[in-house]
């Protein structure tokens, strides 16, 4: 049997491997032929993030030749501004738009009504919800008429134009501003609002199928049965930033920085304050896309003051009490919801409010013992023994560094030493010497004789390893 040559196999490789490349580029060619749905899972707050992905994805979807998006929203409201830049990508997207409110329990409030009405396709899930929250002031009493009237009129006239063009009853949808009402899916199914109730995304897209819906202009017939789907989440950035607008997250990063810098009031190290001011930072940034109630805000800082207060005044624990109370209603009325009819509608959730309570109560109490704990210590007396003890021991060699008349210092086991030279003898620098005594935190001295001169060796005196007893009490420099 013949045997083939290296430039046969070489020949016989490339074959195989361009044979490899044609089947993977014809199965992508055969797979982009396929009808594919893009879906954007959309939850939290509406802010300037969540617009900029759902544009983005639109856009993505358009490029990659998508018969459809399908928007997965669950969201309380938000920002009005990034509300109308959602919308107007909706209006003017070139493709087929749809909106799913959904899993069960999900809700399209306040400014998930716009989005869900200016769908090609609105559909809801069952046991889901629509409509607007009602506005009121931070003390819970409605508004005055004439507060955000412009704004208000502004809100109505956006959503009396999405419901014409997208031919949805326009009563109803300026109903949830003014009235601040809110439906059932089976109540907007059967007012008009709506165009499906879907159990899922298949069953959406099922029910889609041969639906004709006006995309810039053009009539396009959705095909959308069977169509595979291509969920695009969030980037891991879009995705952070996002997040610090959850008002629980936003609450407990408050907490954190709070604890951080308490703990370096208390015992400065610098970590603490720098991670604690870096947390705080974060819960600002979520804070600008949350409805911030001042009142709120203002009691977490009272409890900040009286916690600190507690480290310098005895109150018996009053003043701490006094700061967990104002620091659980801080937390509960940290949000409010403002006259803007499509802001979100959000508060801290209250097992968070009592988890991070006892948690503060925990972490201040522990610093308050840690502190009274070191008041109650009895102070150091270490008297003259300890003296003794603490100072160079007797016999100790070294050399005289400023000369004694009668006082000066001395160098001994690397150190320099306050000294004084024995009834009262003048000694001059470089003169070696031994500790004799101490009188007080001053060594006593006297020169070395002739015979311990002999006998010494070089530079003992400032290679031997220190003595028992520690370090020095008393040096010059």
């Amino acid at each position: 049997m013949a045997t083939r040559g290296p430039r046969q196999r070489s020949i016989l490789r490339a074959v195989l491997l361009l044979s490899g490349l044609l089947a993977l580029l014809f199965s992508v060619a055969r797979a982009q032929d396929d009808p594919f749905v893009v879906v954007l899972p959309t939850t939290g707050v509406v802010d300037q993030i969540m617009s900029n992905y759902l544009r983005e994805g639109i856009d993505g979807a358009v490029a990659d030749g998508a018969e459809a998006v399908v928007i997965e929203l669950d969201t309380p409201g938000g920002s009005l501004e990034a509300t109308r830049d959602i919308v107007k990508a909706q209006l003017s997207a070139r493709l087929p738009v749809m909106v799913w409110v959904g899993p069960a329990g999900a809700r399209a409030a306040s400014a998930g009504t716009f989005l869900t009405l200016a769908a090609h396709v609105a559909s809801m899930a069952p046991a889901t919800n629509i409509g607007a929250a009602t506005p009121i002031s931070a003390d819970g009493e409605d508004i005055p008429e004439d507060l955000g009237q412009k704004v208000l009129n502004d809100t109505i006239a956006t959503i009396t134009a999405i419901a014409e063009e997208r031919e949805r009853p326009v009563d109803w949808a300026v109903s949830t501003v003014v009235d601040a009402a809110s439906y059932t899916v089976d109540e907007a199914l059967a007012a008009g609002a709506i165009d499906i109730k879907a159990e899922s995304i298949e069953d959406l897209l099922a029910q889609a199928d041969g639906k004709v819906v006006d995309v810039a202009g053009e009539e396009v017939v959705l095909e959308t049965a069977g169509a595979a789907l291509e969920r695009v989440e969030m980037n891991p950035f879009q995705a952070f930033l996002h997040l610090l607008s959850d008002p629980n997250i936003a609450f407990i990063l408050l907490t954190l920085g709070f604890y951080g810098v308490f703990f370096e009031l208390q015992n400065p190290n610098y970590v603490t304050g720098i991670l604690g001011a870096f947390a705080l930072i974060l819960a600002f940034v979520g804070f600008g896309n949350l409805p911030l109630n001042i009142a709120g805000l203002l009691l977490i800082g009272l409890a900040t003051i009286l916690f600190v207060l507690e480290l310098t005044v005895t109150s018996g624990g009053l003043l701490t009490i006094g700061g967990l109370v104002a620091f659980a209603l801080g937390a509960s009325a940290l949000y409010t919801q403002p006259g803007d009819p499509v802001a979100p509608s959000v508060q801290v959730d209250w097992q968070i409010i009592a988890i991070m309570t006892l948690l503060t109560a925990i972490f201040v109490g522990g610093v308050l013992l840690a502190a009274w704990r070191n008041r109650k210590m009895p102070p150091v007396n270490i008297g003259a023994a300890g003296l003794d003890k603490a100072l160079l021991p007797d016999g100790t060699e070294g050399t005289v560094r400023r000369a004694l008349g009668p006082s000066g210092t001395v160098y001994a086991l690397g150190e320099e030493w306050s000294a004084r030279a024995g009834d009262g003898e003048v000694l001059d620098r470089g003169t070696p010497v031994r500790v004799v005594g101490h009188d007080g935190m001053t060594l006593l001295v006297e020169r070395l004789t002739a015979q311990e001169m002999v006998a010494r060796p070089p530079a003992s005196h400032d290679t031997r390893p220190p003595a028992p007893g520690g370090s020095p009490i008393e040096r010059t420099a």
